[in-house]
């Protein structure tokens, strides 16, 4: 378990304020015309399934932006495997405000949640291997960090955050510039970083690995092989370059494809499609 937040003070108040802009507008009519002012509430956030939490900090920023007199009792914190019934967060305040508070608190940690939740599936289905899974950047605009976050919370390991993060030479690139030989040597005649940086490959065929690895690529990226065909690039290349498979990954697939021998397996799934995890927000009597 760790708490390294992704976002700085400043990054975090924004990301909160805008938040809470979208939901509440220029107020909670509801809250505002059923609630007295001094009405008090206290609550509870309860893991209706099993889970791995991610984002507990910013669910406490939003409710502390609504209610700065708040008391709020963390029990579980960023990176924690908690079951269902669990509760993972207590909370004593205002009614009007924790109910504005509400459901922008549990957007941002049940989305998070969920990719995290979703990551530790995947790393443990390979854990009995050496491999180690990696996110990508399929995220939501504006997410990045926060599901590269969530990932980490889960188990993965961080790729490229951004683009100015490594060189990852695609099809496109070779297609326009006319080989792998061409674009591994047109990257380290100009990028002085590549010698320290490293340059992967994305090969779609055992003859595109072979050339990356001739062109002096670091890394391949073995895009969408069979698990004999990543067998037979662990055989012919593994401790010359890193191997990293990609493309179509599942839960019912990845243990296989790492027991292949390969170094890293990305996963464009756990950004980018992990379905959010449900929590709830109940009274405490």
């Amino acid at each position: 378990m760790t708490t390294d937040r992704p976002l700085f003070k400043e990054e975090l108040r924004r990301f909160v304020s805008a938040a809470l802009e979208e939901d509440v507008g220029h107020g909670d009519l509801t809250s505002l015309a059923i609630l007295a002012a001094d009405d008090r509430l206290s609550a509870a956030m309860v893991a209706r399934e099993d889970m791995v939490i991610a984002g507990m900090f910013l669910a406490e920023e939003v409710i502390m932006s609504c209610d700065p007199l708040a008391r709020i009792e963390v029990i579980a914190h960023d990176g924690l495997e908690v079951v269902a019934g669990s509760i993972i967060l207590k909370v004593t305040g205002n009614a009007r405000n924790l109910l504005t508070a509400e459901r922008t608190a549990l957007n941002i940690l049940q989305h998070l949640s969920g990719i995290a939740t979703l990551t530790r599936a995947y790393v443990r289905a390979i854990e009995h291997t050496d491999c180690r899974l990696l996110d990508t950047r399929k995220t939501i605009p504006g997410y990045r960090k926060l599901a590269k976050y969530a990932a980490r919370m889960g188990g993965a390991k961080n790729h490229r955050m951004r683009l100015d993060d490594g060189i990852l030479i695609k099809d496109n690139h070779i297609a326009r510039i006319g080989s792998i030989t061409a674009a591994v040597r047109a990257a380290r005649a100009r990028d002085t970083r590549a010698s320290t940086i490293g340059i992967t490959v994305e090969c779609d065929t055992l003859e595109q690995a072979q050339d990356a690895v001739r062109a002096g690529a670091d890394r391949l990226l073995l895009d969408n092989m069979t698990n004999d065909q990543l067998c037979r690039a662990v055989n012919d290349y593994q401790g010359r370059v890193e191997l990293e498979a990609s493309g179509g990954v599942t839960l019912e697939s990845i243990k296989a494809i790492a027991e292949t021998g390969v170094d890293y397996i990305s996963v464009g799934r756990i950004t980018q499609s992990a379905p959010a995890v449900d929590i709830g927000f109940d009274y405490l009597d």
